[in-house]
């Protein structure tokens, strides 16, 4: 048996990450040091989850730029992210993130299900270009003040995450495609929007 079947999942990988850090505060960066080429899946991950919490209204303006971020060194060709001091210092309640992980767990577990190690060049470059493409675009949607939209982009965003870190390219490519409509049906819900707009003023 290969050594990547050993590979902890990705709801453990989750946990291990958070019980590795002391203290009552964890910092970002601290999070995403040891994961290495497993970083960006994390992340995606990581900025996904609140989305499935109720918390106040505004959270996907700061999680659908720092998506973008992350799509866009995928874009670039990075082989691991790089966090803007800012980001790489921010603190989070080692309580606030215990409840976002367990309030997930049930989802991010029943998604973990369905991924495996397959097509794995899909995860790798050239084609993680285009992952990191319609990350920056899913990432601008996110932060776009469109009502009940935190939830399916979250689902969206699980998905990237789960099949970046499971090395799963037959996932990610159900990704894309979803990615791909998502964007037609935002962008064909804005031309009727425009559409009627102009024939009220």
């Amino acid at each position: 048996m290969s050594p990547r079947a050993h590979a902890p999942r990705t709801s453990a990988v989750l946990q291990a990450a958070l019980d590795a850090q002391p203290g009552e505060q964890i910092r970002l960066g601290d999070l995403v040091e040891p994961l290495h080429e497993r970083a960006f899946g994390f992340l995606v991950l990581v900025l996904a989850l609140p989305n499935f919490v109720p918390v106040p209204i505004g959270i996907g303006g700061p999680m659908g730029v720092l998506i973008a971020l992350v799509g866009l060194q995928m874009l670039l060709g990075l082989s691991r992210p790089w966090l803007p001091r800012v980001v790489a210092n921010y603190r989070i309640a080692r309580s606030s993130a215990g409840k976002v992980l367990n309030f997930s767990l049930p989802l991010l577990t029943r998604l973990e299900k369905l991924a495996r190690p397959r097509l794995e060049a899909l995860t790798h470059r050239p084609a993680s270009l285009f992952s990191g493409l319609l990350l920056v675009a899913i990432g601008a949607l996110l932060a776009l003040p469109i009502p009940f939209t935190n939830w399916p982009i979250g689902v969206l965003l699980l998905l990237y995450g789960i099949a970046l870190m499971e090395r799963d390219g037959a996932l990610l490519l159900a990704s894309w495609l979803l990615s791909l409509l998502t964007i037609g049906l935002f962008a064909s819900a804005s031309g009727v929007i425009v559409h009627y707009l102009r024939m009220l003023f």
